[in-house]
């Protein structure tokens, strides 16, 4: 019964980003007037001008519903109640029907995949939503919000991880947190290009969160709290990040140059400079 459990939180992840989006406008074939494209400017921090669309839509409360209420539910079983025998039930059950389960570190690069999808995608052609330097600002932008949330969260709740009693920092997963921010904002660059991109971005981010039980580094709650920090995280900045822009200066905007780096040990980041 509780290994069904597992299996149903999984599915439920999987449909987050499921919600519909608004559709632009379809364009009248009756149109009388032919006009040349103009060349398409350098996209650096702008991105292209579109037409506005209401930001609180009923999807839109869906998706922040929903997320916002498993991470409630997750953060309620550290608590003496049912949500919490459950949960070392299904931990007791999983680790039982996986003893000697090992990734070998794979779950350590796995949250990262989506976002060098997305990248792969860009440098073979594929366009996307927005630039390669607005996606990059984003990320940027949404991994540090993402890292502030989980690791804010890890020290005020000071869960014990299940393999671990002495170690406090289970509750939520960052692996989790992270695969599912890249995994978000890689359905959202090129989701409509293909809707297998969106699926095959978070049935990684899904199994990187399984990989964190199967491994006994986390409870299963730790990772459906990971998974929901992980897409508010990337959908709010996703969709304030047009806002964000309007605030700089267009002629400093367009003076940044981004550069993504590599540090030891497996972070990503990105350099930022101002050209003259």
């Amino acid at each position: 019964m509780g290994f069904r459990f597992v299996l149903l939180l999984v599915g439920s992840l999987l449909s987050l980003p499921a919600a519909a989006q608004t559709p632009t406008a379809p364009i009248t074939p009756d149109s009388t007037v032919a006009t040349a494209p103009a060349p398409a400017p350098l996209q650096l921090l702008y991105p292209a001008r579109q037409r506005p669309q209401r930001l609180w839509t009923q999807p839109a409360t869906l998706r922040v519903a929903v997320p916002l209420t498993l991470v409630g539910v997750a953060w309620l079983s550290s608590q003496d109640n049912a949500l919490r025998r459950m949960k070392l039930e299904i931990q007791e059950e999983t680790q039982e029907a996986f003893p000697a389960f090992n990734t070998h570190g794979a779950d350590d690069y796995t949250r990262h995949v989506p976002v060098v999808a997305a990248y792969a995608l860009q440098v073979a052609g594929v366009k996307g939503e927005r630039g390669i330097v607005p996606f990059s600002l984003i990320y940027l932008l949404a991994h540090h919000l993402n890292m502030g949330v989980t690791s804010n969260l890890k020290r005020l709740c000071q869960e014990q991880r299940p393999d671990n009693p002495t170690d406090f920092s289970s509750f939520p997963s960052s692996h989790t947190s992270e695969a599912f921010m890249t995994a978000t904002l890689l359905h959202e660059q090129y989701g409509k290009v293909s809707p297998w991109i969106s699926v095959g971005g978070y049935a990684v981010a899904t199994a990187t969160g399984t990989m964190r039980v199967l491994r006994n580094r986390h409870w299963v709650t730790d990772v459906v709290a990971g998974a929901g920090i992980g897409f508010l995280s990337a959908e709010a900045v996703w969709r304030l990040y047009p806002a964000m822009t309007r605030l700089l200066p267009s002629k400093l905007a367009h003076k940044l140059l981004l550069v993504p780096t590599y540090a030891p040990g497996g972070g990503l980041g990105v350099s930022m400079a101002i050209r003259h």
